[in-house]
């Protein structure tokens, strides 16, 4: 039996003692179209009916727990228990009469850390359930036999909020990351990029380094007269300065591991694609 340390334990009895254990494989979400707290669905549960779920959560982030995570609850039809033994945690959310609204801020915030924390203590891997028996994360309509019936829950908003904001941040926490736009790049950072590009090189063409390239373009617009007097002694001035910097102290692991954070922020890429093009052109007019 498992207890969650960010929950308020509000222990539902004789369920908690009485129903038989399970080996927990699924994270299932749902709302409960009530607006209630955590203690009124444990008051919902231990007065009114014979289902529950492991977990309640209020609109204002409140959290309790009401079963073990080990231990059977009834919310998700065949995925409560398994013949194999395995089952689903479940958690029950405030919401509107309808389950229509969206999840607040602050049970965004409960569900990330909850969602971590059940990765973390029992393995449920870090996907979208494929299959109503496959392990991981899903919400409550997501697969039929989760279900008696059929149902909207939690309701097209919070399913929207699910797939683009929630299941991704209880993956970039459990991997340990941070949002790409909560870090910004550090004067070396900078150095190293701009390092890195003007040292790239195509073999397939000619084989000369960004550096090189710019420098003959400079030289071969001086050489043509095409833009000018004023023109033409800035670029040759180009040329000279760039001949001056040195060959860049960047190793094949810095740039490999450049290449691997732009491969997996497109953000990042982007905003460093807006730099490079910036201090290229600043180079050009200077």
């Amino acid at each position: 039996m498992a207890w969650y340390p960010g929950a308020t334990r509000m222990e539902l009895q004789p369920e908690s003692d009485a129903q038989p254990a399970i080996r927990p494989t699924q994270f299932i979400v749902h709302s409960i179209a009530a607006p209630w707290t955590a203690r009124r669905t444990y008051e919902f549960w231990r007065d009114s009916t014979s289902l529950e779920s492991h977990f309640g959560l209020g609109f204002e982030g409140d959290l309790a727990q009401y079963i073990g995570t080990e231990t059977r609850a009834d919310a998700n039809a065949s995925a409560n228990r398994r013949p194999d033994g395995t089952g689903a945690v479940s958690i029950e959310t405030a919401s509107n009469l309808k389950h229509t609204d969206p999840w607040t801020d602050a049970q965004l915030e409960q569900l990330a850390r909850l969602g971590v924390w059940l990765h973390q203590r029992h393995g449920i891997p870090l996907r979208v359930c494929r299959t109503a028996a496959d392990p991981g994360f899903g919400y409550h309509s997501l697969h039929a036999a989760w279900s008696v019936g059929g149902t909207a829950c939690p309701g097209a908003a919070r399913i929207a909020q699910f797939r683009t904001e929630l299941f991704p941040e209880i993956q970039r926490r459990a991997a340990g990351g941070k949002e790409d736009n909560d870090m910004p790049l550090t004067t070396e950072d900078v150095q190293k990029v701009a390092h890195a590009v003007w040292a790239w090189r195509n073999q397939a063409l000619d084989g000369r380094d960004m550096r090189q390239f710019v420098a003959d373009a400079a030289n071969h617009s001086k050489a043509g007269a095409v833009s000018g007097a004023t023109a033409v002694a800035g670029l040759g001035e180009l040329g000279a300065r760039l001949a001056e910097v040195g060959a860049p102290e960047l190793t094949d692991s810095h740039v490999a591991a450049i290449a691997d954070r732009l491969a997996a922020a497109p953000a990042l890429a982007d905003r460093i694609a807006d730099l490079v093009a910036e201090k290229l052109a600043a180079r050009l007019a200077e």
